[in-house]
């Protein structure tokens, strides 16, 4: 083939298939999520915002919302229309007379606004099931922000462990070029560089699982890059446990929640007890046979308790059950919530204190043991077997330290959802 006859329509070809490749590669890679720092705060915020559970909650929040108009909204009225006379069944142009009327549903006085108030008491209801929610993904996302941060600080303590372990090394293979250690000491620093570099990639898994868990609790997908900006410290003084159990009694959204079905359920017993006064429908018809002036008929249907016992038995009975049932709840839950608080209080403060003894005592005394160990096996007074003994007593107190904080500020996260509200300042009294 020569160039003039078919090498530019050909190349036009090839052209246009490589640009429509390249344009669908394109349009099937996935956009690059932009790296989000966030602090703590931060980190709730956005929790509280994007957290789909939370979307699901608000949607049923509107739901009972729009329960409230469907309980008070009036009766659709009704139209009615009739042919009469007919010589035939199926013939109504064979009539003889016309009817048109129209009916509405009046209810008793008071059944409205007791609806009205019973659907309420939903909405109420659901109002304090979302602010529960809303508590727990914060507390939740608290937590999972302060589960990055402790695998962030184990990475910094092993890479400082890596560097030990490699002085060490460094040290012994000096030592037995000297004469002065044997070569089973080099193979122990050696082996003690190798744990220290494999903990390091362990620690890379942890890392990458509290990022996903964040994103998780976000509505993000779970390898989107994520930064943290806070730093892990040690928590503040708590308040009393009284001042603690007087906020909880007053904030739990499950105390709330309960009262406001409870004042439902009072109102919709009393709503039962109304069967006797049924709501009433009123019809107004036009009658129009032929050759007579229309007249009109005006008629009037209500439903007759006659099986009276029926309803008390059956709806009122089922109304004073579920107040009953009400009342025992939420002196199940006040309980309840007094032994959250307790149960809380006691794993915050004793979580404190050992991070506050591990920092000011145990970390210090460590860190001046392997001190000691390290300045004398590098001028050769003690064994590769007292260094190592001190290393791994320096790495278990600041594991233990890292640990201790995270395990007070999950504390901390935890009492703020069990007393249902943020954590008062110490010695401030609440009402």
């Amino acid at each position: 083939m020569s160039p003039r006859c078919g090498g530019k329509p050909l190349l036009k070809t090839f052209a246009v298939f490589v640009i429509f490749a390249a344009t669908a590669a394109r349009a099937q890679t996935p956009p690059t999520l932009e790296t989000l720092r966030l602090s703590r705060r931060q980190a709730i915020d956005e929790a509280l915002a994007r957290n789909l559970g939370l979307a699901a909650a608000r949607a049923q929040v509107e739901e009972a919302r729009a329960s409230v108009v469907i309980a008070a909204a009036f009766a659709d009225p009704t139209v009615l229309a009739d042919v009469a006379g007919q010589t035939h069944a199926f013939n109504p142009t064979s009539h003889t007379a016309t009817d048109q009327g129209i009916g509405v549903t009046i209810p008793f006085p008071g059944k409205t606004q007791l609806r009205r108030e019973v659907a309420t008491a939903g909405l109420k209801a659901a109002e304090f099931t979302l602010a529960q929610l809303r508590q727990q993904v914060a507390a939740q996302a608290a937590q999972a922000y302060d589960a990055i941060l402790v695998a962030l600080r184990h990475r910094e303590d092993l890479q400082q462990s890596k560097q030990l372990a490699s002085d060490f090394v460094q040290k012994t293979q000096a030592r037995f070029l000297g004469g002065t250690v044997p070569k089973v000491d080099v193979v122990k620093a050696e082996t003690d560089l190798a744990q220290a570099e494999n903990d390091l990639i362990a620690n890379e898994r942890a890392i990458a699982t509290a990022r996903a868990l964040l994103n998780r609790i976000l509505g993000r997908p779970g390898g989107a890059p994520l930064e943290t900006t806070d730093t892990l410290e040690v928590p503040g003084p708590i308040a009393a446990i009284e001042t603690l159990a007087r906020v909880a009694d007053s904030s739990r959204p499950e105390i709330a929640s309960l009262a406001a079905q409870l004042k439902g359920a009072q109102t919709a017993a009393k709503l039962a007890r109304e069967f006797w006064a049924p709501d009433v429908g009123v019809t107004l018809t036009r009658n129009a046979p032929q050759g007579i002036p229309a007249t009109f008929t005006t008629g009037v249907g209500f439903n007759v308790p006659l099986f009276f016992w029926q309803h008390q038995r059956g709806e009122v009975a089922a109304a004073v059950h579920r107040e009953e049932e009400l009342s025992a709840n939420i002196a199940d839950i006040r309980a309840q919530v007094s032994l959250d608080v307790q149960s809380a209080f006691a794993n915050a403060s004793t979580a404190l204190r050992q991070a506050l003894f591990i920092r000011d005592h145990l970390l210090p005394q460590a860190r001046e043991v392997y001190r000691v160990a390290s300045v004398s096996y590098g001028l050769g007074g003690s064994s590769a077997l007292d260094l190592l003994d001190a290393k791994r007593t320096l790495l278990d107190a600041e594991r233990q330290y890292v640990d201790a904080l995270g395990a007070a500020n999950d504390a901390l996260a935890a009492l703020e959802l069990a007393i249902g509200a943020p954590l008062p300042p110490p010695g401030e009294e609440h009402p």
